[in-house]
């Protein structure tokens, strides 16, 4: 423990001088101040040394547990080529980690890739989710080296989420490529932990770009529900690979595995198929970079939105505008971005820049793809009496 510096501090190295009223010391009494000195300087480097360990203790405490010394990226095997599966496993592994995360009766097994040298490490937040309100979260590297992390922002409306680990050297950050340049057929290599298998490498190739899809929200009240226009890959990905990297030729980093689609259970069996069944679906890489640079620099991100309220149980081709509003707000935001554009309650909502919309949740997972500030065209009214409006999307923070 530091001493309180406005308390007078003893020096051993300068002792005040002995008073002893009284008769002279006589030549024998005369050595003890000598033996008073030493004892002092010895009592003096003993306080010193426990200053040290208690500064030491503190600091380490707070910085983190242990110093990790990370590998370097690593070598591609001899006789591989860099963008064989082998050479792209060999550069990227040493920048993956694997989570295991505690909290309450909660708990489970994810992935994350390290974003930058400060300990930043992006993952899925449905992974760190169960440490939310207080929990553990511990980062298991390629190298087997450990260390303890803590939550820097997440965002359920996107399903990403930031941890950061201290204390660790010689991180080695993935680099975020272009996902927007991604092609159907291009080959890809997904790394995470499928069942707590740490460093498992599987490959494929990209099945389908901009699937709307829909995850979460095991509460039944629409919290926790993320919508995302994601990269569908054959890549093998099991319960564990959430939040692990699905990698390009160059080793990029161009989507964040986050679902699968599983087979129904046999009518006729017991047995749950719940294993990959080859539809995989990962975050662009793109949306990640934002919502990754939001949640690092302000702990939370921004969704884009149009400023109305949808009928989400509408059952016709489309998404409805609601007709009254409810609980989350007016079926139209007055002076909010569709107000501005013209929407009406009850207007239906039947494309978007072009492609055709279906429902309320792809209506969202197709705005959600874009940035607060992006101009949108909407096709708006009944097949045969459509017009299109445009507007510019405003932004809603969320946890």
């Amino acid at each position: 423990p530091q001493q309180d510096p406005r308390t007078p501090r003893y020096d051993p190295w300068n002792p005040a001088p002995l008073q002893h009223p009284g008769a002279p010391a006589t030549d024998g009494q005369r050595q003890w101040p000598g033996w008073k000195k030493v004892l002092g300087v010895f009592l003096g480097v003993t306080l010193l040394a426990a200053g040290i360990g208690g500064f030491l203790g503190a600091w380490v405490e707070r910085e983190g547990t242990t110093t990790v010394r990370l590998p370097r990226a690593g070598a591609v095997p001899d006789g591989r080529e860099r963008d064989s599966v082998a050479g792209i496993a060999a550069r990227a592994l040493p920048g993956v980690v694997t989570l295991h995360v505690r909290g309450g009766e909660e708990g489970g097994t994810g992935t994350g890739f390290v974003l930058d040298g400060r300990g930043h490490i992006l993952t899925n937040n449905h992974v760190v989710a169960p440490a939310s309100g207080g929990g553990d979260i511990t980062v298991t590297f390629s190298s087997g080296d450990t260390a303890e992390a803590e939550v820097v922002g997440r965002d359920s409306g996107y399903d990403l989420a930031v941890v950061r680990v201290k204390g660790v050297r010689g991180l080695t950050p993935l680099t975020l490529g272009d996902s927007d340049a991604v092609r159907v057929g291009d080959p890809v290599v997904a790394i995470g932990a499928p069942f707590d298998l740490a460093n498992t490498v599987t490959s494929g190739i990209v099945s389908a770009k901009d699937r709307p899809i829909t995850a979460g929200g095991e509460k039944g009240d629409g919290s926790g529900v993320s919508y995302v226009d994601a990269l569908q890959t054959d890549a093998p990905i099991n319960p564990g690979n959430s939040g692990g990297p699905l990698l390009d030729a160059h080793a990029r980093v161009i989507g964040v595995n986050s679902a699968i689609r599983s087979a129904d259970r046999d009518s006729d069996s017991t047995e749950s198929r719940s294993g990959s069944i080859g539809l995989g679906f990962a975050i662009p890489a793109n949306q990640a970079r934002r919502v990754a640079e939001e949640l690092i620099n302000t702990g939370q991100a921004t969704h884009p939105v149009i400023g109305v309220t949808l009928d989400m149980d509408y059952a016709g081709d489309g998404a409805r505008i609601d007709t009254e509003g409810g609980a989350s707000g007016p079926a139209v935001l007055k002076g909010g971005p569709g107000d501005r554009a013209g929407l009406k309650p009850g207007d239906l909502i039947t494309g978007v820049d072009g492609h055709p919309v279906h429902s309320g949740e792809e209506l969202i997972v197709k705005i959600r793809a874009h940035r607060p500030g992006d101009r949108l065209r909407l096709t708006v009214g009944s097949p045969g009496a459509e017009h299109t409006v445009t507007l510019r999307l405003g932004a809603s923070g969320r946890n």
